[in-house]
């Protein structure tokens, strides 16, 4: 990041969509940072944002656990935007009122925008009133009463204070959600406060960023040999390239084949690093290690950490063959953070912990090396661009850092992997073969480790189910099924069974996240 560059503060409040936030700054090309909203006045002002977010959050300002923004938000005399639990701490905290509204309002809303600078021109429909937004609500208490200096720029029946505004401050706040995709015109409210009001300058691009990154690389490592955990997806092959970049020969890359990869995936994996990458990288195979821990486990979460623990013990293990090896590398990105309910904010609630971010161990030898860990998805798919990998590597799908391991519901069993690995290269290949590889944003199939009667020619089969999944999606914390055609799914499951010896069924994931997430486990 860029001393000079203007930059949005975002104080997180506890909410899980937080990160989206940040995300639709970034589109904007604007570069912003999340941190927990108890940070300092003096780090606010050492920050020098040229505007704040006040993010949502599961807390009441009547509670006993209230969290209130630090007082310099409102000292420095930058421009303010609060949501949902953002709005109600701005009006307690500068003198309105905040009460329960009696039950919890959540999901689809109209409100109609009165003249203001965020909503002027934005509308999804007209009514009598006036023209209207369609929004995403997700709050139980709501402000009954305006700070000195506000007004009311938006309402809904059951809301009369929807959004609100004092515009001699630049002080602007909404009770719904402007970062989900629900919330149709959110883009631009938001939009509007970055750049319109804050005057921010679009500078934010990935080749700056690697600029940045490399030099940022370079003066954390010194002279130190850095371990990189080579997963073959997309964000360790970027993370890959980044530090390549930065230390050259000093990068050791450590391939592990956990027997828990995608179908020839490992073969491929050493072909794309060492031929096309021009990488130094030692292959591991611990397949035995992984099914021997694994064995007789089927809690997701166990299993998470279980194959954490053992990815670093065996960095660990292996750092000890290389000279002042100091740091291990991962492809850590913001998703990953955010659903284990990243160390920066303990007032989120945990959904799942990830590989990257869990399991690690106090004792661990090794520093980390994250130089991801601040980009969503496409922003790292766009860097890799930018690195000149080849697009074919950039765009593949996301695999968990579990791999197999969280698509094998319960137990993990050698079996098991062999069957779902080409099950799923076979849906992988129909993909390819449609063209609609490229349509969906992640496919994949779980196994489900339950048998079920089936009919093969003239005789009865008991064999063992799957399940195709695939979403679309721009940013991973939001997704929707992916509307793939009947007669293409139809097809994947007739040639899963026919060709796949111990699966006799097949079933196509139509859950979105919410309520679900993308993967099972």
């Amino acid at each position: 990041m860029s001393i000079n560059q203007d930059k949005i503060l975002i104080l997180d409040f506890g909410s899980q969509v937080t990160q989206l936030i940040a995300r639709r700054v970034r589109e904007f090309n604007v570069y912003c940072e999340i941190h927990p909203y108890d940070v300092t006045n003096e780090f606010i002002k050492e920050f020098a944002p040229c505007g704040i977010i006040l993010s949502g959050g599961p807390n009441s300002v009547y509670g006993v656990e209230k969290a209130e923004a630090p007082s310099a938000v409102f000292e420095m005399g930058v421009p303010v935007f609060g949501i949902c639990y953002g709005m109600q701490t701005i009006a307690s905290q500068l003198g309105g009122k905040v009460e329960s509204s009696g039950e919890r309002e959540f999901g689809y809303a109209e409100i109609t925008s009165l003249s203001s600078q965020v909503f002027s021109g934005l509308k999804d429909g007209e009514t009598t009133d006036g023209d209207y937004l369609q929004v995403w609500m997700s709050h139980g208490d709501k402000v009954t009463q305006l700070p000195d200096g506000f007004e009311i720029i938006a309402k809904t029946d059951s809301c009369p204070i929807a959004a609100m505004a004092d515009v001699k401050r630049n002080i602007y706040a909404v009770q719904f959600h402007p970062e989900v995709t629900h919330t149709k015109q959110g883009t631009k409210i938001l939009e509007r406060f970055v750049l319109d009001v804050c005057n921010a300058k679009q500078s934010w691009t990935m080749p700056n960023y690697a600029d940045e990154a490399v030099a940022k690389i370079k003066t954390q490592v010194g002279d130190d040999i850095v371990i990189l955990a080579l997963s073959g997806g997309v964000d360790s092959s970027v993370a890959g390239v980044l530090i390549h970049k930065a230390i050259g020969k000093q990068l050791k890359c450590i391939f592990v084949d956990t027997g828990l990869l995608r179908y020839n995936e490992a073969d491929q994996v050493m072909k794309n690093y060492h031929e096309n990458l021009q990488l130094d990288i030692t292959k591991i195979d611990a397949k035995e290690e992984f099914y021997l821990a694994l064995e007789g486990v089927s809690d997701p979460e166990a299993k998470r950490k279980i194959i954490g623990k053992l990815f670093v013990d065996i960095f660990q293990r292996e750092s000890a063959k290389f000279t002042n090896a100091k740091w291990l590398a991962q492809g850590t990105i913001y998703p990953d953070v955010i659903e284990s309910a990243g160390s920066k904010n303990k007032k989120a609630h945990n959904i799942k912990s990830h590989h990257n971010v869990g399991g690690l161990p106090e004792d661990m030898k090794l520093q980390l090396l994250e130089p991801l860990r601040e980009l969503f998805k496409d922003e790292v798919r766009a860097l890799g661009v930018s690195l000149g990998i080849a697009p074919k590597l950039i765009y593949r799908h996301p695999f968990p850092g579990p791999g197999l391991g969280v698509r094998i519901l319960g137990e993990v069993k050698p079996e098991f992997v062999a069957l779902l690995q080409k099950a799923d290269n076979i849906f992988i290949e129909e993909l390819y073969a449609h063209d609609l590889y490229q349509k969906v944003a992640q496919a994949f199939v779980v196994f489900l480790p339950v048998k079920t009667v089936g009919v093969m020619g003239d005789g009865r089969t008991y064999d063992y189910a799957v399940s195709l999944r695939a979403v679309e999606t721009t940013d991973f914390m939001t997704a929707n099924v992916a509307n793939l055609p009947f007669e293409f799914i139809t097809k994947v499951a007739n040639r899963i069974i026919n060709e796949v010896k111990g699966i006799n069924r097949v079933t196509y994931d139509i859950s979105g996240k919410p309520p679900a997430t993308i993967e099972w486990e």
